[in-house]
């Protein structure tokens, strides 16, 4: 059996692969009442960087990566080639609390691989969370991965103890599924994402239900509150590149998961080459920035009101050169300029540069004064690139002014700007450093 340290090695290494472990939207909890461990309303969880240039968060581990499965995109199925370790669930709780104490990170992101049965896996998942909450009163963000197919009763338990629970749904589509994770049932899938659906809509309900307020005599009345249940919501995850689906395809299927499950986010994942890989699996990694652009497309639907049919080239992908909203804005010239002062919200938040918060300030000025090019150019680095979209009583573009933008920030993403660009004055970013768990302390002056 390997040593501890080994263990921490291999499973944290086996764990980089998963994207899902955002801790936004859990609940602000802390300890400073000194009744209690662990904190959510930080600087959230410490973060580390896998080989391929991803910003992974931690403590992120798997409870074991021995797994029964045979999914050929995972570097951890049954018939690779990989060192294997397994902790026990009072090993992750120490390692979490200890962790925590040195101040190197404030929640735990906890997935497995599938052994003996769905339902044995998830006992052992359940029974970390609940030794943290119960035993050690550990406030901190808690992410349990769920694995599909287990029981109510576990799945009960799990939100319970859970900020955030996730499934994830491997692939775009079933035949995806079916071709490179046969043993996975793209059904069992969704119905476990929509268990978990109905588990929190009947927590909200009771929530919002009136209650009459109740207490001892003497005491403050108090009203009580309803059984928790996974407070963060859930999120799943697809693999891109894998397969041969395209954007749009990956970007119905996310639409379709958020409007049927109330997912809180989908993330991508774009695929890497494994050891030992099946030849239908692609010989090269999916671009980094194929992974990115679908965060902004999936941004650009969920808050931006568009189409996921609008994004997408005639070929049925996101171009990787520029944004999709810049790419929608240049497919469209008929839609622009924009009259800032006169244009409804849906238009503005369509203009490139403009964010939803910057809508929202343009909105409240323009009811009390006309709105000028000043206005735009308080609104930072993007004014440039607003102004290149918009009409103002002050400012009409003129026919080559995105031409120059776009030059301008070609140059820039090139790092070869002139001296008159802002990249030329812009310090350059130093490269972040990697983060070691196991590092010596380093005395601060």
């Amino acid at each position: 059996m390997p040593d501890l340290h080994r263990k921490i090695e291999i499973l944290a290494d086996a764990a980089k692969y998963d994207a899902s472990c955002a801790s936004s939207a859990a609940p602000k909890r802390d300890s400073r009442d000194q009744r209690g461990l662990g904190s959510t309303s930080g600087m959230g969880i410490c973060h580390s960087y896998a080989p391929d240039g991803r910003c992974i968060s931690l403590l992120k581990i798997l409870l074991t990566n021995w797994c029964q499965y045979d999914c050929l995109y995972c570097v951890n199925r049954v018939s690779s080639d990989v060192p294997r370790a397994r902790f026990t669930p009072e090993e992750v709780v120490e390692l979490t609390l200890d962790f925590y104490r040195r101040n190197l990170i404030e929640g735990l992101f906890l997935s497995s691989g599938i052994v003996r049965s769905p339902d044995h896996t998830m006992e052992q998942l359940v029974e970390v969370a609940r030794s943290l909450r119960e035993d050690h009163h550990f406030r901190g963000y808690i992410h349990l991965k769920t694995i599909p197919d287990a029981s109510d009763d576990l799945l009960a338990r799990a939100g319970r103890h859970a900020d955030r629970l996730s499934i994830n749904i491997e692939l775009p589509s079933a035949d995806a599924l079916r071709a490179l994770a046969p043993e996975k049932d793209a059904a069992g899938i969704s119905r476990s994402m929509a268990r978990i659906r109905t588990r929190l809509d009947e927590t909200a309900a009771a929530r919002r239900a009136p209650v009459a307020p109740r207490s001892m005599a003497g005491a403050t009345p108090r009203v009580p509150r309803p059984p928790r249940f996974a407070p963060a919501g859930q999120s799943t995850q697809m693999v891109v590149g894998a397969d041969a689906s395209d954007d749009r395809s990956i970007l119905k299927t996310s639409v379709a998961l958020y409007r049927r499950h109330k997912l809180k986010r989908v993330y991508y994942s774009a695929f890497s080459p494994i050891p030992h890989a099946s030849p239908r699996l692609p010989a090269q990694a999916a671009p980094l920035m194929r992974e990115h652009r679908l965060y902004q497309a999936d941004w650009l639907m969920r808050f931006y009101g568009f189409e996921e049919h609008e994004l997408v080239t005639p070929g049925g992908m996101l171009s990787l050169a520029i944004d999709p909203k810049l790419a929608w804005a240049l497919a469209h010239p008929e839609a622009f300029p924009v009259d800032v002062n006169r244009a409804p919200r849906e238009t503005l938040l369509r203009v490139p540069g403009l964010g939803s918060t910057s809508v929202e300030r343009l909105l409240a000025a323009r009811r009390v004064r006309t709105l000028r090019q000043a206005d735009i150019a308080r609104l930072g680095t993007e004014s440039a690139r607003v102004l290149c979209f918009v009409v103002l009583p002050d400012h009409r573009p003129d026919a080559q002014a995105l031409q120059r933008w776009l030059a301008r920030d070609g140059r820039r993403r090139a790092g070869d700007a002139e001296p008159g660009d802002a990249a030329a004055i812009r310090p350059a970013r130093k490269p972040s450093p990697q983060l070691d768990l196991f590092a010596p302390a380093v005395a601060v002056p």
